[in-house]
């Protein structure tokens, strides 16, 4: 099954799929609103703004699975993202990333890119070990705001671990190149 073909629902409660991103580059996030990465909205956003009109967009799916750092309901979270940080982007409902619960389209991620790049001299997967909180699976998303990039095509080309910012300059990279091909 493709990318586009898989369901989701909106913030607003709304059943479809990413079809509507056919022929787009996208950065797809998994978004918390009460993390220590949760800054990262600001990043995001930019991107979004900068690209959006060259087919690009970021989709920030809310996930709850680590430590509970995104409580709110969808209208709290729609309310935070758009007056603390202005988000434009589309958000979808709350989503599971890991475990017997997570989302197909999480699932097909994993399975094409089981592995994030992480930046140079990052001990963020160490701190997360130490405390803990290592993946339980192979391939498992490590914490919140991990990242996807997809071409235009559906195909997922790179995966970013979370400690690596929106604006860091491989991620800029990788996402000019897919709006290039």
């Amino acid at each position: 099954m493709s990318i586009y073909q898989t369901d989701v629902v909106t913030l607003e409660g709304e059943k479809t799929s990413l079809e509507q991103f056919q022929g787009k580059v996208l950065l797809v996030v998994n978004v918390a609103s009460k993390c220590g990465l949760t800054p990262q909205y600001t990043q995001l956003e930019s991107l979004q703004r900068a690209w959006q009109d060259k087919g690009f967009s970021v989709l920030g799916f809310p996930c709850n699975q680590f430590l509970e750092q995104e409580p709110g309901s969808h209208d709290e979270i729609k309310t935070f993202c758009s007056t603390t940080y202005g988000v434009t982007f589309p958000l979808f409902a709350k989503t599971d990333v890991n475990g017997a619960h997570r989302h197909p389209l999480y699932a097909q991620l994993i399975a094409a890119q089981p592995e994030a790049q992480r930046p140079e001299g990052s001990e963020f997967l160490t701190r997360m070990v130490s405390k803990g909180r290592a993946p339980k699976e192979e391939g498992d998303i490590l914490w919140n705001f991990e990242k996807f990039l997809i071409n235009r095509q559906g195909d997922v080309v790179a995966r970013f671990s979370p400690d690596m910012s929106p604006d860091d300059p491989i991620i800029l990279k990788h996402i000019e190149q897919a709006l290039a091909a």
